[in-house]
């Protein structure tokens, strides 16, 4: 029994291992245009059940929502959550976000 629980969170990290982060703007195209994270995806908040298929994320990739104020990401977190999205975190508006995915990096780059 030890053997297939270990084997098993083997598995998990390795899945966990491959899984990737994606970063998703959840404002319109127009607010998204002023100003976003660097390399985020624009998937506007009132969309996002519909149109996340469009980019091959996976249920076990971390997907990272932002918005202006954490409102809109927040339904968005509800959405993909309904869809069986595993991985979700609302970073709040677009400053926080950057911030937070830049102390991320930060750290990361610390470990390697």
């Amino acid at each position: 029994m030890k053997k297939i629980i270990l084997l098993a969170s083997l598995g998990f990290a390795a899945l966990i291992a491959q899984a990737k982060e994606v970063v998703i703007d959840v404002r319109s195209p127009a607010e998204y245009a002023e100003g976003h994270v660097s390399g985020a995806l624009n998937i506007e908040h009132s969309e996002i059940a519909k149109e996340i298929s469009k980019f091959n994320i996976a249920k076990d990739d971390k997907i990272v929502l932002y918005c202006r104020s954490g409102r809109r990401s927040a339904i968005a977190l509800e959405s993909l959550k309904q869809l069986g999205y595993l991985r979700l975190e609302n970073y709040g508006g677009l400053e926080e976000a950057r911030q937070r995915l830049k102390q991320a990096a930060a750290s990361e780059g610390s470990r390697n």
